[in-house]
């Protein structure tokens, strides 16, 4: 299916999440809770304290084979996608009643652990689709295909959603974004330089590779390859940047159904009526990349549509037919975009596609085994501390009028905390899952879940839905919903532990709580009103002055390099790094409001405060490889973690007095060039 979920910001980045075999110290004891071993004592705190806490672990560890980055996200999630495999086990293993989520999420990852069945069927299930579109026969058959195809709807082109209308947070509105490319963003498709180019060839013989395992012969594979190549390009110049992207007015554009045609002329009731969408009015957030596919729609010749779909199919199936094509999409996704070396073992695919699909069935179970009453009203003890903190912060604001305030106090106060899990579970009723039919079972899930979509459509927003499974090692903030959310894979240490002291607990899990909510008031998220509307609600000086501190942030942060000659994108992490910048500062004053942070008592001969700031390190102590690190700098919102700990550190006098920063040290900053917004 062509669409995505509702804009969230997230904690961190999607590659941070599937991992593998953890090498990294286990930390049992409930007095210690840091890895101080890890520590690179050579360098001084105030120089780079993301190197001295996490120096020596970075040299001696090595990234697994098959991962991309290896550290405190990776590491956690090992250990959930562990727990959610014997889950998976003991429901494959349970001959539960037809019908039953047991059965269901039993069966899925079942048939998907059946590779004999899997490989025995070769291209079979995809057969029949691949000779619907050889059959058609010219662009208005080809609309009418993409549209009406309920296992792909939109087909390679067509990219849209159903959520929350920004100017009405109360309705859902179908929204249509820009598509159709395969790369990370358009700027791969234009630059020359060598690693842009490798990521060029790569993805150039993987389109190839997909069209000779349909048994395509091999000139005419890399005809059609160079084809669908020079047909994204074409799309790629009307694409917007990323940091284009981020803007929500400037991609915010409301139409009637009848001016549709004044972007790309052709019907679009019809097309919408194929697609079972009822609706008067749509969204569309970049109008110019319509504009131009239309005409490329109409001037394209009919193979090279045609191919574009077949590709688009081969692709989006890849992972739920044979291992040649599961080594084909590794190649180029794996192995060139994020530099791993080998696939990872077939159940954690499988634990993880179980997980994406079905994850409302497997988190009940997930969440009875692995989530306590108690550590929810330990982090529901924590969020309202924070809650209290950044309400007195607004309160104190030296910058801000009387008027514009009041009204973000009110959005404040507003905020939905979301903890764990859901309160009620999504039922998935209409999908039957069979434990020989894995292709099927995939497809099953993906129709449910454009129904699902779809049927929002004339109904009340339901702002109790959650963007993330259980499992998740991941948290993330919604301006629509005025909400924040924490999923119950991320409340574990090294981020949260129900037995660790509070400067480990608010240092990691505090800090992710503070910029959680730092994201509903970052350049972004402050552009939305208490109930979740696009809405100007700042006084022209207020906004003025906002804009002025986040340049701040954003020259810093353009100061930051790697390899020499890539620069971390100001404008394209700003929302990253004012949640960064804000999240500790907030968990920091949070944490002084607990007896730990009053008193002075040294847990193995550390302060409070030198805990606060170790544990804060900890969560970001991460290994990258230079071919993902590469990609994340051109196309993540989120900063390399060495900046996510020294960035927001140089600008935060408090840790200035814990290790002593002077004018002499690297992370100095004179007060008067220091970040200081919320």
């Amino acid at each position: 299916m062509n669409f995505r979920k509702l804009p969230i910001y997230f904690i961190a980045g999607a590659m941070m999440l599937s991992c593998e075999k953890s090498k990294t110290t286990q930390i049992d004891s409930p007095t210690t809770f840091l890895d101080l071993s890890g520590r690179d004592t050579t360098i001084n705190p105030a120089d780079d304290f993301f190197n001295y806490m996490n120096g020596n672990w970075i040299k001696k560890t090595n990234i697994p084979d098959d991962q991309s980055g290896w550290g405190s996200f990776y590491t956690l999630s090992e250990e959930n996608i562990k727990k959610t495999k014997a889950v998976l086990e003991e429901a494959a293993a349970s001959k539960a009643s037809s019908g039953s989520l047991e059965q269901k999420i039993g069966d899925f990852y079942a048939s998907g652990m059946d590779t004999v069945a899997i490989e025995k069927r070769g291209l079979e299930p995809v057969k029949a689709e691949l000779a619907k579109i050889s059959a058609i026969k010219n662009y208005k058959e080809y609309l009418n295909y993409v549209a009406t195809n309920e296992n792909n709807r939109g087909g390679a082109l067509f990219s849209f959603y159903v959520g929350t209308d920004d100017k009405n947070s109360s309705k859902n509105m179908v929204s249509f974004s820009q598509g159709g490319t395969g790369l990370p963003e358009k700027d791969y498709y234009f630059k020359n330089d060598s690693s842009t180019q490798k990521i060029r060839n790569a993805y150039l013989k993987y389109i190839k590779t997909l069209f000779t395992l349909t048994g395509t012969d091999e000139k005419t594979a890399m005809q059609n390859a160079n084809d669908i190549l020079a047909f994204e390009t074409k799309l790629a110049k009307s694409h917007k940047s990323p940091v284009e992207l981020r803007d929500p007015i400037k991609n915010y554009h409301k139409y009637a159904v009848s001016e549709l045609p004044k972007i790309y002329g052709m019907d679009w009731n019809k097309f919408l009526e194929n697609m079972t969408i009822k609706t008067d009015t749509v969204l569309v957030g970049q109008p110019e990349y319509y504009s131009t596919m239309g005409k490329l729609l109409e001037t394209t010749p009919i193979e090279t549509l045609k191919n574009i779909e077949k590709f688009s199919l081969l692709n989006n199936t890849s992972s739920y037919l044979n291992k040649a094509f599961g080594v084909a999409r590794f190649e180029f996704f794996g192995k060139t975009l994020n530099g791993q070396k080998v696939q990872s073992e077939r159940w954690k695919k499988l634990a993880n596609q179980t997980d994406g699909g079905l994850g409302e069935l497997l988190g009940q179970l997930w969440v009875k085994k692995h989530f306590t009453p108690e550590a929810k009203a330990r982090m529901l003890e924590l969020v309202d501390n924070l809650k209290k903190v950044y309400r007195s912060r607004i309160e104190k604001l030296d910058w801000m009028s009387a008027e514009t305030k009041a009204k973000a106090l009110v959005k404040m106060d507003k905020i939905i905390q979301k903890i764990g899990y859901p309160d009620k579970w999504k039922k998935i009723d209409d999908v039957d899952i069979k434990r020989d039919a894995y292709f099927e079972n995939a497809q099953a899930v993906g129709r449910h879940t454009y129904k699902e979509m779809i049927e929002k459509l004339g109904k009340p927003v339901d702002k109790t839905e959650w963007g993330m499974t259980p499992p998740t090692v991941n948290a993330y903030a919604n301006p629509a919903f005025n909400e924040i959310v924490f999923p119950a894979g991320i409340l574990q240490f090294p981020f949260f532990d129900n037995a660790a002291d509070d400067a480990i607990n608010y240092g990691g899990i505090g800090m992710v709580i503070g910029h959680e909510m730092t994201h509903l008031f970052d350049d972004q998220g402050r552009q939305y009103d208490a109930e979740g509307n696009l809405k100007d609600w700042w006084k022209a000086e207020d906004a003025k002055k906002f804009n002025e501190k986040s340049k701040v942030v954003v020259n810093q942060y353009n100061g930051f390099k790697m390899f020499g000659n890539m620069h971390v994108n100001g404008e394209l992490t700003l929302g990253e790094n004012l949640a960064d910048v804000g999240g500790i500062a907030i968990a920091y004053e949070a944490f002084k409001l607990t007896k730990q942070g009053q008193g002075n008592e040294k847990i193995d001969g550390l302060t409070p405060d030198q805990r606060f700031f170790m544990s804060f390190a900890q969560i970001w102590r991460i290994k990258d490889r230079e071919e993902s690190m590469r990609v994340r700098l051109t196309t993540d919102p989120h900063s390399p973690e060495e900046f996510r700990v020294n960035g927001p550190l140089r600008n935060f006098e408090p840790f200035y007095k814990t290790f002593k920063v002077t004018e002499k040290n690297k992370l100095f900053l004179a007060a008067d060039k220091r970040a200081k917004v919320w």
